[in-house]
């Protein structure tokens, strides 16, 4: 006798946990695009013309995703004190990667997600890149004990 039970399939695992925007390319080239135009995206001081990043984009098994810093360090295993308006800093960012056409958000956030006003966040133009001075708060490629970057298969930027 056969068996003619459907077996459903195995739901993809989330590569990201939960964490940051989940973002598809809109041309194979646009990766290093994004990464520099995230280095340019942040929380100026008001002290000096310095601009700390907020966001980086994650690859990951063939997917990307923008994701803020603190959400880096619990990808990391770290403790990480992310707030509500880091959260809502991430999301306004990805909205204007997404309405500047270097993205396409793959799962639309609900209208009740939170965003940050546009005057809590910097862009600095790319000819006044030279101006000011470009601090990541997450150090990139900095590798795991015992782990090699093969092994991960992760890219940050």
């Amino acid at each position: 006798m056969e068996n003619n039970k459907e077996v459903a399939p195995t739901p993809e695992p989330d590569i990201f946990k939960g964490l940051g925007i989940e973002v598809r390319l809109k041309k194979d080239d646009d990766f290093l695009k994004v990464k520099e135009t995230l280095t340019r995206i942040g929380v100026a001081s008001k002290k000096d013309k310095t601009l700390y990043q907020s966001c980086h984009i994650l690859h990951k098994r063939g997917k990307f995703a923008i994701v803020h810093f603190k959400e880096l360090f619990i990808l990391d295993g770290k403790e990480s004190d992310i707030s509500e308006n880091d959260t809502a800093r991430r999301n306004t960012i990805t909205n204007l990667l997404s309405q500047w056409g270097l993205v396409e958000i793959v799962t639309p956030q609900p209208s009740t997600a939170v965003s940050a006003s546009l005057n809590q966040i910097k862009v600095v133009k790319h000819s006044e890149k030279s101006d000011w001075n470009l601090v990541a708060k997450y150090s990139i490629g900095k590798k795991k004990t015992g782990v090699s970057p093969d092994e991960t298969g992760d890219h940050v930027s």
